[in-house]
């Protein structure tokens, strides 16, 4: 890179210029078609978002969001509904970064820090991923344990080969992995609207639960809950994730181009976060129908599955419930794997073969829930999903607060810069989520005790 060049990027605002493109092996490769109506170049675009609506609704959320429902009825609905809106707000910065600089976040940090600071927050991230990992690796081998009385142990190892044969499918095109992401998706999405239509819920108690109340902020135990659920909703591994992958599609690398692709998808991510906001709220509508009032204990998943069909009346409603949770974890382990490679790649430039990152990034997540599963049994994974809460929201800051903090800048993004009221509500958000974080960890640390 010549002095002009680098003088350059100076000037736009980093301490240093990209090197390196984000997933080079699908960067670019999808094709957008030219000429075309606003529906085909929607579809084109589409796909991104799928897999970032996949966090939105991994097994991590799933025990809390029923507990919630169980105890409180439908009032914490209104707590999905804002966590919901955060996210979209946050997704979309995350796409145009990304779109804009060339840059996923872990690059955009890279640039604008000095090795020592990247090398720090790369171990962070990585932390994060693994928090987020041992829920999806473990709530896989839950359903697996579910529907076939696969042991633990194995229903990880099963977990973690099916994810890689998965991701070897990359080779073929980054379509075919967003296709298997929206096939899951559509599956959770279908059983759980079977879910609530046979749990027969109070439809206008339903609706008015998502109007905010002030008991939700003077009960300290539904306060708790809510922390919990906005606590878990926004990920750090999906701003990473986001601002990479919409770098898939073959659009022009100019203003107008730019321009356009910002435009669908961030259309794209909204949407797509909209069927994770059903789906979220279709579990605490479960939780609430089938179990508000009831006294039964449904504090673990496996509670949930037990009860769910003696208690709706229909027996293949804790089937269902099983293979969504299934898709569920095979949807959210394969994002993280994905997220892996990204952060690995943006933070410290690790230069070496593509299938070897996804291994190096798969085991770091998993072998600590094999450990301790091997260890302590299902009691031990119920304490590190406790404990991967704490670290999930110790690190959300460090990602939040630059992706704020970088699609603000003039400098960074030229006229894509936030306008003065994304800014201020941009700021506002990440005010909400760093002080509910910090009570959720105060609470976790101090009470030992999940929030499901």
């Amino acid at each position: 890179m010549n002095d002009k060049t680098k003088q350059s990027n100076e000037v736009n605002g980093w301490l240093k210029p990209s090197s390196s493109i984000s997933l080079e092996e699908v960067n670019n490769s999808v094709r957008i078609p030219k000429n075309v109506g606003f529906w085909r170049k929607f579809f084109a675009f589409a796909g991104p978002g799928s897999l970032v609506a996949v966090g939105y609704v991994d097994p991590g959320n799933w025990a809390t969001s029923i507990a919630g429902g169980a105890r409180f009825g439908y009032t914490l609905l209104s707590i999905i509904l804002i966590s919901n809106l955060i996210a979209m707000l946050l997704q979309a910065l995350a796409a145009k970064l990304g779109i804009v600089t060339g840059r996923d976040l872990a690059q955009a940090t890279r640039d604008a820090t000095g090795k020592k600071a990247a090398m720090f927050l790369w171990i962070l991230t990585e932390l994060a991923i693994i928090a987020t990992d041992l829920a999806e690796v473990i709530g896989s081998a839950i359903a697996l344990n579910l529907l076939f009385q696969i042991p633990l142990l194995l229903g990880i190892l099963i977990t973690t080969l099916d994810v890689l044969l998965l991701l070897l499918l990359q080779k073929k095109g980054f379509r075919i992995i967003e296709s298997i992401i929206i096939v899951l998706m559509a599956t959770i999405f279908v059983i759980f609207t079977f879910e609530v239509i046979v749990s027969k819920p109070d439809v206008s108690a339903l609706f008015s639960g998502y109007i905010p109340k002030a008991e939700i902020i003077a009960n300290p135990e539904m306060l708790f809950i809510s922390l919990g659920i906005l606590g878990a909703t926004v990920m750090p591994h999906n701003l990473y994730l986001h601002s990479s992958i919409v770098q898939t599609r073959q659009y022009k690398r100019n203003k107008e181009g730019k321009k356009e692709a910002v435009k669908f998808s961030v259309l794209d991510s909204t949407i797509s976060l909209g069927g994770a906001f059903f789906i979220n709220s279709a579990i605490l509508i479960l939780g609430a129908a089938a179990f508000h009032g009831t006294g039964l204990d449904v504090s673990e998943i496996e509670g949930a599955y037990r009860l769910l069909s003696p208690t709706v009346g229909v027996g293949i409603a804790s089937t269902l419930f099983a293979v969504a949770l299934l898709a569920s974890g095979q949807n959210s382990t394969i994002t993280g794997t994905i997220s892996g490679q990204i952060v690995m790649e943006g933070f410290i430039n690790l230069k070496i073969a593509p299938w070897l990152r996804r291994l190096i990034t798969r085991l770091i997540a998993v072998i600590p829930a094999f450990i301790v599963t091997w260890i302590a049994g299902s009691r031990g994974t119920g304490d590190l999903l406790l404990w991967s809460q704490v670290v999930l929201s110790l690190q959300l800051p460090f990602a939040v607060v630059p992706l704020v903090m970088f699609t603000n800048d003039k400098k960074k993004m030229g006229e894509f810069a936030n306008s003065l009221w994304v800014k201020v509500l941009a700021w506002i958000c990440t005010a909400v989520i760093i002080i509910l974080n910090i009570f959720l960890v105060g609470y976790i640390i101090v009470t030992g005790q999940d929030l499901g």
